[in-house]
């Protein structure tokens, strides 16, 4: 029942500050507390009895009291989390494996003396980390602009000794206490106690997920018992409560807060880390606790597995190679601690110094290129990777592929045959109500059905509004009343003196008014079959995910003077049902199809009815078939690999709690080892980025993106390995997800999977070319230092070849791969990355060993007076001019041969082979220990290097040739 004031204004409406305490024994124990959340979560309460705790009444606080108050708890505001300064933001990416490596390779070289080394490695550090740092603090600052406030000012009471007002204040200064009014269309500012209220619907989609506005309305009965416990619904289910984070659809009300601030459900869920029991919407939650810190994401992200596994594959290598070096030289040739910077150069060869700058490189260039678009905002670098590894998409339903508003779906007669009766009355029941009701903002349903019947709107006019009923939550019903000229109510004839009532509602409040029913025109009574076959029908209807209305009208005579009243709603007769369905974003089909085409399976995890879901797949073009969608209750019952296996074959999960979604992320992340899908078996394109996909030994964990806008999604968004969120997601929401839609376009989805895919292959690609081509080098160099009684090159020399090859690769982070590349998801993986470049490496050192032969036949068999310094001229020549032909063929492939090879690639292919041919007669050669060569020498590095490149396309080729046999998604 609705507030009485009267019962108030002698007991706490009257007290002040410092006269008795409320009387305790009216409260349960649970909740004689200071805390207002403690207040919202105690159920059994009446009104009066929560005025009374908080020391308020219906007139609200003093200003004495809202200041007292104020200074105990604090400012109305979430915890904001702080960003982090470019300071720190250095330092932390300073902590990857590789990184920490090369700065020990750094140390170890100026220790050796070796400054040279020591200095280029640092450099292409610190690079490193100033590229990522400048591209995450512009796309923080970039989202800095996305951030608003929940609400800016509320309309409070507050009581004054010459009488109280009501007046607009900073939402940040409510305190517990404060008695507030609420409009059509405004944000709830705390979690909030209806005192009185008038057809008040609230929407709860960011909290709950339910897309649908829920009635709200004063409970002032007892429903748990004196010791406090409490078996009815969950907090969010309570029609007393209002929540922060959701908004009021219609009606009006006035409200006493009960918690502010961090108290807030909305703001406790912000503090708690994400996870499995994290989330405000599992039924009969309480409160919500925890840190009041943004929340991190607990396990590692695709990009951190990727390049920690890659990292420490390099870092064996690396640690292996110094010592076997310097063994073998001991060993073999005597030589001591004199060939530790020849060791360490090695190492460094090994080593693709360049990829910190060019992950990093390659990374903000494709943030940067969606910033500028407007679609799209990239908060943390490598969630741009991620993007282009995720295989499978979980989104949200309410706010992400559907909007906020409902459409007209079908017009059904009684007996569930399409007819346009029902759609033609429930049309003009909303057009007048929303004429003589006057209602502050027009109903969404009414609006929807107006829409659909925009055709008819000349027969609506026809009609004389007399009266209307606005709907009210608690009797669920509308009533219009119209005076016609048909003798009855559809049928010809004039006749007088006759009021028409026609009634819209939810289907079980309209048929219990209900005496009879029309059916082809013809009308009946309505008998208990009848009402069992009706029945049928509504829930066959509610099971597709349809809100249906029912419609029902019934003829009065004219009473001047006298008013409707919700009595008259009596003795109707039903024509019939209206169905709608939540309204589809404009771009969420074309969405899905896209990304199934690109090999990202889409899979929708909401709070709604399993109808719904139902409904919204079929339209969207997602498999609805048997088993295609899962409910929460059957989720309790399963073990985490059982979830897992269910998961990869269930399209959309209905009535999920944040609980829900957080687990069903963790189980698609982990992977199924048994079931297997197409996209499932491996791959590798020609861009070297492998797929996140099952082989035949077990399933590697998939990469899961979320994408959600509601305080109930951010469970699912810490617990995936990148969180998407539509710029008009709640506050918290946009925080804590790494990519932020500026739009609500999801076909920007696409674009950032495409652009992550790009920066995906073009560092695999890197990786490829420089470590095949490394690995073979070294093995060459290992090879040539036992044979020779001299360094096969020398540190300095390794060191400009590194330069050179180093400076050159940074074109592959402009690079524009080709269509395959875009194809799949990609990712980065050791063991494919492994056997690519033993096979390509060992091509390579096949190579440098031929040239060693030739360098002997031309150098010392022509006795050409240069000796060692021609030696290490004419393998510094091969060694960049090999690289330049592995840069050109492995990148262009078969387009090599046609001139199409990409253009920043073809100009650093040029500048490797110009540095190489020239810079040993240059007159920096002697100065780097080399010297010009003979003629004899470049006419045989010729004949090695075609006999190389034709080596390469040979083994491209059947590389090619098996990924093309590898079954595709």
């Amino acid at each position: 029942m609705a507030w009485a004031p009267e019962k108030v204004e002698g007991s706490a409406a009257a007290r002040t500050e410092g006269e008795a305490e409320p009387d305790a024994h009216l409260v349960p124990p649970a909740v004689r507390a200071e805390s207002g959340a403690a207040l919202r979560d105690a159920p059994g309460l009446t009104a009066l009895e929560t005025l009374r705790l908080l020391e308020s009444g219906p007139r609200g606080l003093t200003e004495a009291q809202a200041e007292e108050r104020l200074l105990r708890y604090g400012e109305n505001t979430l915890p904001e989390r702080r960003p982090a300064g470019r300071p720190w933001r250095f330092v932390h990416s300073l902590r990857d494996p590789f990184t920490t490596v090369l700065l020990c390779l750094a140390l170890v070289s100026a220790a050796v003396a070796s400054w040279g080394t020591a200095c280029v490695i640092a450099v292409l550090v610190v690079v490193s980390a100033v590229l990522r740092t400048s591209g995450e603090y512009r796309a923080e600052r970039s989202t800095a602009a996305l951030r608003e406030l929940i609400a800016t000012t509320a309309t409070v009471q507050r009581r004054a000794p010459s009488g109280g007002a009501a007046r607009e204040i900073p939402v940040d200064q409510l305190v517990p206490g404060d008695v507030i009014r609420l409009g059509p269309g405004d944000l709830v500012p705390a979690d909030l106690r209806l005192l009185r209220a008038s057809g008040l619907t609230v929407r709860q989609a960011a909290l709950t997920g339910e897309s649908a506005p829920v009635a709200k309305y004063p409970v002032d009965a007892r429903k748990g018992s004196a010791t406090g416990t409490y078996d009815g619904p969950g907090l969010f289910e309570r029609p007393e409560l209002c929540f922060q984070g959701s908004s009021v659809a219609s009606g009006s009300a006035t409200a006493v807060v009960l918690a502010t601030g961090a108290e807030t459900l909305f703001g406790g869920t912000y503090g708690r880390p994400g996870g499995r029991g994290a989330g405000p919407g599992a039924p009969g939650t309480r409160g919500v606790s925890g840190p009041r810190k943004a929340p991190r994401r607990p396990r590692e992200s695709a990009f951190d597995r990727s390049v920690n596994g890659i990292s420490w594959t390099l870092i064996r290598f690396m640690l292996l190679t110094p010592p076997l070096v310097l063994m073998a030289n001991a060993a073999l040739r005597g030589r001591g601690l004199e060939t530790l910077p020849f060791a360490v150069a090695v190492a460094v060869g090994l080593t693709p110094e360049m990829l910190p700058v060019i992950v990093t490189t390659a990374l903000a260039r494709g943030a940067a290129l969606l910033a500028r678009g407007g679609e799209v905002i990239v908060k943390r670098l490598p969630a741009l990777h991620d993007l282009g590894a995720i295989d499978v998409l979980c989104t949200d339903k309410t706010g992400t592929l559907t909007q906020d508003r409902p459409v007209l779906d079908c017009s059904l007669a009684p007996d569930g045959r399409p007819a346009p009766q029902p759609l033609h009355w429930a049309a003009v029941n909303s057009l007048w109500t929303l004429q003589l009701a006057e209602l502050p903002t027009p109903d969404a349903l009414d609006e929807a059905i107006l829409e659909a019947a925009e055709d008819d709107f000349d027969e609506l006019l026809a009609y004389e509004g007399v009266a209307a009923l606005p709907f009210d939550p608690v009797r669920r019903t509308s009533c219009a009343v119209i005076r016609t000229d048909a003798a009855t109510v559809g049928g010809p004839g004039p006749r007088l003196g006759v009021h028409t009532l026609v009634v819209k509602g939810a289907p079980e409040d309209v048929l219990e008014r209900c005496a009879g029913v029309r059916e082809d025109g013809r009308d009946t009574d309505l008998d208990e079959a009848a009402r069992a076959r009706l029945a049928r029908v509504v829930a066959d209807r509610t099971a597709d995910g349809l809100r249906l209305l029912a419609v029902a009208v019934a003829e009065r005579p004219a009473r001047p003077g006298r008013a409707y009243t919700p009595a008259d709603e009596r003795g109707l007769t039903l024509v019939g049902f209206v169905g709608l369905r939540d309204a589809l974003a404009p771009t969420a089909a074309a969405a899905c199809a896209g990304l199934a085409r690109r090999g990202v399976a889409v899979k929708v995890l909401t709070g709604d009815h399993p109808g719904t879901v139902t409904h919204v797949c079929r339209e969207l073009g997602l498999d609805t078939g048997p088993g295609a969608v899962l409910t929460a209750d059957r989720i309790d019952g399963l073990t985490d690999g059982e979830l897992a296996r269910l998961a990869s074959r269930t399209t959309a999960f209905a009535r999920c709690t944040p609980e829900h979604k957080a687990r069903i992320v963790g189980a698609l992340r982990a992977g199924d080892g048994t079931a297997r899908t197409a996209a499932g078996r491996k791959a590798v394109d020609r861009t070297g980025a492998s797929h996140a996909v099952a082989d035949r030994t077990g399933a590697p964990p998939r990469t899961v993106g979320f994408l959600g806008d509601g305080v109930n999604d951010l469970p699912a968004l810490h617990a995936c390995d990148v969180g998407i969120a539509p710029r008009d997601a709640v506050h918290v929401t946009r925080e804590a997800a790494d990519v932020v839609l500026a739009s609500k376009d999801l076909n920007a989805i696409d674009g950032a999977i495409v652009a992550g895919r790009r920066s995906t292959a073009n560092i695999a690609t890197y990786l490829r070319i420089t470590l095949s081509s490394n690995l073979g080098n070294v093995i060459a160099m290992l090879g040539a230092g036992l044979l020779l009684p001299f360094l096969p090159m020398l540190p300095a020399q390794v060191l400009v070849q590194n330069l050179c090859f180093d400076a050159v690769q940074l074109a592959f982070a402009f690079d524009r791969p080709g269509p395959a590349a875009l194809r799949r998801p990609a990712v980065l993986r050791p063991a494919d990355l492994l056997r690519y470049i033993t096979g390509f490496g060992l091509l390579n050192a096949a190579a440098d060993l031929a040239t060693f032969g030739v360098l002997v036949l031309a150098v010392h068999g022509s006795g050409h007076p240069g000796g060692q310094d021609a030696f290490h001229a004419g393998w510094f020549t091969e060694n960049l001019l090999t690289q330049a032909l592995v840069m050109y063929l492995l990148r262009a492939g078969r387009h090599s041969a046609e001139g199409r090879a990409p253009g920043p690639i073809r100009g650093a292919v040029c500048a490797l082979a110009v540095i190489g041919l020239l810079l040993p007669p240059s007159p920096l050669g002697p100065l780097l220990g080399m010297s010009a060569l003979p003629p004899l020498y470049y006419g045989l590095l010729a004949a090695v290097l075609v006999l190389y490149g034709a080596g390469l396309a040979w083994a491209k080729r059947r590389y090619d040739g098996r990924v093309a046999a590898e079954p595709r998604p």
